[in-house]
């Protein structure tokens, strides 16, 4: 089925905003000027926050995977105390429902970008050659980003914030 992505963008705004929120704080952390933010826009991209360009592997790492970091915790975090009280109490709340739709929502957004991808491996391609072991254990991770970011068409960002938001919960939990 086929969603227009500014319809998508609609329901899960909250995710696009934790999404580039991350990049801000990792780029805050490592001390990368920031030069614009937009958190959230139905244009395409969806959000976007643009910085300076840094030579160090480990700074361009973690300002590109912080959307990971950040949104999958997030989403775990907020999905727990909404999934304990329906499984344990059976407490069937409007909030508990709200708090998964805020969990998921933020854990759809998780996966980094290919532009992330992209800005990770151009620079592994150089920092390997000086055997960094971060550069190197990246190249699978690009890989995955720039598969999963194909595979989004059939809902593979969905998927992932509902295993994160209520697959882990439940393993946790039973």
């Amino acid at each position: 089925m086929f969603i227009p992505g500014k319809i998508i963008a609609i329901f899960t705004f909250p995710g696009i905003i934790v999404h580039e929120f991350a990049h801000m704080i990792f780029c805050k952390i490592r001390k990368v000027a920031v030069f614009e933010v937009c958190y959230f826009q139905f244009d395409n991209p969806q959000g976007f926050v643009k910085h300076e360009r840094t030579d160090n592997f480990t700074t361009t790492f973690l300002i590109s995977m912080g959307p990971f970091l950040v949104n999958t915790l997030l989403c775990l975090l907020i999905c727990i105390p909404a999934y304990l009280p329906v499984k344990f109490f059976e407490i069937d709340h409007l909030f508990s429902y709200f708090l998964v739709w805020l969990g998921v929502s933020i854990g759809m957004h998780a996966i980094p970008s290919d532009e992330d991808a992209t800005n990770i491996f151009e620079q592994a391609k150089v920092s390997v050659k000086h055997f960094n072991i971060l550069a190197i254990v990246s190249f699978p991770i690009i890989g995955l980003i720039y598969l999963f970011n194909a595979l989004r068409m059939i809902w593979a960002d969905l998927f992932y914030g509902i295993i994160i938001g209520l697959g882990i919960p439940s393993l946790l939990f039973g």
